[in-house]
């Protein structure tokens, strides 16, 4: 399976939310690998915590390098990097018995966007369909916005190669009015995932049904965690919730079309790094947060979740 995740601006938490989704599908057994194809800022080595890929790998000369190097035809294969075995985080290093493979295909230090070629949807094809012959999900970190990235993921997977290979997107945002308006116009709006997934030759229906929402950074209006808050304020918090369900719900961005949310975690906002259990249990990160990645996990694989609305 090939899971697209992107957003219409920056700062959704869509890598860090994808990284802890790769991290909890290798853990529940699944073959899992991550594509860094944030080209302008490819940082998934950070999140990973691999100190030779934080901003992407060097590589030089006829067959080491990134994405980039790879997409332009300058190496046969891109590097890959072992989680399990190159992290220098402690947790990761101890690959827990019945664990999947975890993958990093990181990006070029010092990359860029580029334009988008023939030749560069046809190495993207033949890189997909290796990496959906090797492994149980495949997620794609895509540049926010508008991008090269977008395209090029959209007509490789127009293609007669992969028409057939199950592909699904994720728009990410936070729950504030311009995020939810901002991710509807990425879906929805003349230049967006199906306007261009049009253009390439994806079946519009197929393509909207493979489309769902996710919502991070979440603070529950009615929940405990404002609790402590003057009464003048919860109140106005429940009138913002009430709002914005509203416009999600006329932007197409409402319950039948949401996957999933994330709530607000400290660990989250400061660290940008995979949750682990170990994290939970010393108290820095909120079980709340595991149980969201373990759910958007297990929906990617649910058929029932992506049925049509």
């Amino acid at each position: 399976m090939l899971v697209f995740v992107t957003s219409h601006k920056g700062g959704t938490g869509r890598s860090v939310t994808a990284a802890n989704i790769a991290y909890r599908s290798a853990l529940a057994g699944k073959s899992t690998c991550y594509l860094d194809y944030d080209f302008g800022s490819p940082t998934a080595g950070i999140t990973f915590q691999i100190p030779q890929a934080v901003n992407g790998v060097e590589g030089s000369g006829p067959s080491r390098g990134g994405l980039h190097r790879y997409l332009l035809g300058q190496i046969p294969s891109p590097e890959r990097l072992d989680v399990w075995g190159t992290s220098e985080r402690a947790s990761l290093r101890q690959r827990p018995v019945g664990s999947g493979s975890l993958v990093l295909l990181p990006g070029q230090r010092n990359g860029s966007e580029f334009g988008f070629t023939s030749d560069i949807a046809k190495r993207c094809v033949d890189l997909f369909l290796r990496l959906e012959e090797e492994f149980d999900l495949t997620l794609v970190d895509l540049s926010a916005g508008r991008s090269y990235a977008s395209h090029i993921a959209l007509a490789a997977t127009a293609t007669p190669s992969l028409c057939k290979v199950t592909a699904r997107w994720l728009v990410f945002h936070r729950w504030t009015p311009q995020h939810v308006t901002a991710a509807a116009d990425l879906a929805f709006e003349a230049g967006g995932i199906l306007a261009v997934g049009g253009e390439y030759g994806h079946e519009p229906e197929r393509l909207r049904e493979s489309l769902r929402f996710v919502r991070t950074a979440l603070i529950d209006a009615r929940g405990s965690e404002v609790g402590h808050l003057d009464l003048a304020q919860q109140a106005f918090l429940r009138k913002c919730d009430d709002e914005l369900s509203e416009l999600a719900r006329r932007k197409g961005v409402g319950r039948t079309t949401r996957l999933g949310s994330v709530p607000l975690d400290p660990l989250l906002q400061w660290r940008e790094q995979l949750i682990s259990d170990h994290d939970v249990q010393t108290r820095i990160a909120n079980m709340r947060t595991v149980d969201a990645f373990v759910d958007l996990t297990a929906k990617l694989f649910d058929e029932t979740a992506w049925e049509a609305v």
